[in-house]
């Protein structure tokens, strides 16, 4: 079975609302074990592979995500828009708690994770727009349906984690100008660039980080409390995308790799190659 729409779910959003559930795979992958088996259903008439990202337990924190293996899944399963549903903070007064950021720009602050399916070979693609505008319309269209607060475009920074920031820290990304901050947009952004999969993001606002004055402490309580209340309104907006993705014309994240290859796959190391076969079929078909 083939699912072009793909659902990656955080922090307590570990199943979705309204899916008929057809299986559920463990999916082997050259970069082991995915988070948790892929729940494979239908919603509003379309194939859906939904993955919870930190596991249906919870049991990886951001750092320890298998971002690789989640990727390489999805892309296994024919995934070609990959939806990704998140909790961040606010970094700006006018986001509240329970409103909802459709971000158009990231800020990488992670330092222990790979970010490339291709290591140590070179590829270079292009990720200027880190988030496909294409998807990212019909993802604000679809939260607006659902009745949620919706900020169109922002910058997300994505820190390392599982601590949350210093005020210091959350102080100097708000004169960035960013908007939010979360730990799992990267590398799962840079991977779904390179796995040519058209790659958005619902980030779900709980909490105002800790720059605002009101100095409340963010806990796991405040951050999972806020997210569940977004649950229903969450799964009424990916409802609406299933139903219209199929209307979506291309993006250009599905030809990523076109001019991104540098190194020649000839030279690649086997197991390298191995590994990324998956990716380079429609590139370089019979590597």
């Amino acid at each position: 079975m083939t699912c072009e729409l793909g659902v990656l779910g955080g922090s307590g959003f570990y199943r979705m609302e309204g899916l008929e559930i057809l299986e559920e795979r463990f999916i082997e992958t050259p970069f082991g074990a995915p988070s948790d088996k892929v729940v494979i259903g239908r919603l509003e008439g379309r194939e859906v592979a939904f993955l919870a990202r930190h596991g249906r337990s919870h049991q990886f924190n951001p750092t320890h995500v298998p971002y690789l293996a989640n990727l390489w899944a999805l892309k296994s399963l024919g995934v070609k828009w990959l939806v990704s549903v998140s909790a961040v903070g606010s970094l700006r007064e006018e986001i509240a708690p329970r409103h909802v950021v459709i971000p158009d720009q990231i800020i990488d602050r992670t330092k222990h994770r790979p970010n490339s399916f291709f290591d140590p070979v070179a590829v270079h693609v292009g990720f200027a727009d880190p988030y496909c505008p294409v998807l990212s319309g019909l993802l604000a269209e679809a939260a607006e349906t659902a009745g949620i607060t919706t900020h169109r475009g922002g910058t997300y920074v994505c820190m390392e984690g599982p601590l949350f920031s210093s005020r210091a820290e959350s102080n100097l990304y708000r004169s960035w100008g960013a908007s939010v901050i979360g730990m799992t947009a990267l590398p799962e952004a840079k991977l779904a660039r390179e796995a040519e999969i058209a790659y958005a993001a619902f980030c779900f606002a709980t909490d105002y980080d800790c720059w605002h004055h009101s100095e409340e402490e963010v806990t796991v309580e405040m951050v999972v409390g806020h997210l569940r209340a977004n649950a229903e309104a969450g799964a009424r907006a990916v409802r609406h995308v299933a139903a219209r993705v199929g209307q979506l014309g291309p993006s250009f994240t599905h030809t990523a790799l076109d001019t991104a290859l540098l190194t020649d796959t000839r030279d690649y190391p086997p197991h390298t190659l191995d590994k990324v076969r998956l990716l380079l079929q429609r590139v370089r078909p019979g590597v």
